[in-house]
């Protein structure tokens, strides 16, 4: 029932993806939700912020389901609410595309990949940190990881507002998490307070943010 009530709100979200992406069934948007999760959580290293580049990549250029905007608003919510990142972002695109259902199949793609991975490195996993040869290739694969996250801030920057007000909390925000080690979830609190606090400001001056 929660389905079916959904439908047409997510029918209306998906018109940008095409009269192709509009005439799937549910059905093959859970299985292609699931695929596509599965891949991203199997070939992503690094943690939550290294899969941004490939959620990029398989959302917004490849199937349309989000846009760059969506995904600054994900990130957000992400870092804001419990658990991981990846998590919270296959959830949340999940439901965008299919409802309750696309959310619990996208968040059941990312996360099997790691959990059969753990599950079978877990009784040699000493060992395996051991190995010269693994410790060699994870140097290359943490450098490509840097250059990928520095690539995926880039792209996104780019759909922020261009201000002074934005770039004072950029900064400020950079500071606290960088050399203050302050928590992200407070230091985006306070962000979203400043970005409120300072906008019914303007508009009671008669203003506007541009």
């Amino acid at each position: 029932m929660y389905v079916n009530s959904s439908q047409d709100t997510i029918e209306r979200r998906l018109e940008r993806g095409g009269n192709k992406m509009k005439q799937e069934s549910f059905k093959q948007r859970y299985v292609k939700l699931f695929i596509t999760f599965l891949k991203i959580g199997a070939f992503t290293f690094g943690g939550g912020y290294a899969m941004i580049p490939l959620i990029q990549r398989e959302t917004i250029e490849r199937h349309h389901w989000i846009d760059d905007q969506d995904l600054l608003d994900m990130l957000a919510i992400a870092e804001s609410t419990p658990g991981v990142i990846a998590v919270n972002s296959a959830t949340f695109v999940g439901y965008r595309v299919a409802g309750f259902w696309g959310a619990l199949f996208a968040t059941i793609g990312v996360i099997l990949p790691s959990f059969f991975i753990i599950l079978l490195l877990a009784g040699v996993i000493q060992q395996f940190k051991e190995l010269q040869y693994v410790n060699y290739a994870f140097v290359g694969v943490r450098a490509g990881v840097a250059v990928l996250i520095l690539n995926a801030v880039l792209k996104l920057s780019k759909q922020c507002p261009k201000n002074i007000f934005t770039l004072l909390v950029a900064a400020v925000a950079f500071v606290l998490v960088t050399f203050f080690s302050a928590n992200v979830i407070l230091v985006i609190v306070f962000a979203a307070i400043a970005g409120v606090v300072v906008q019914l400001w303007l508009h009671g001056k008669g203003g506007a943010a541009q």
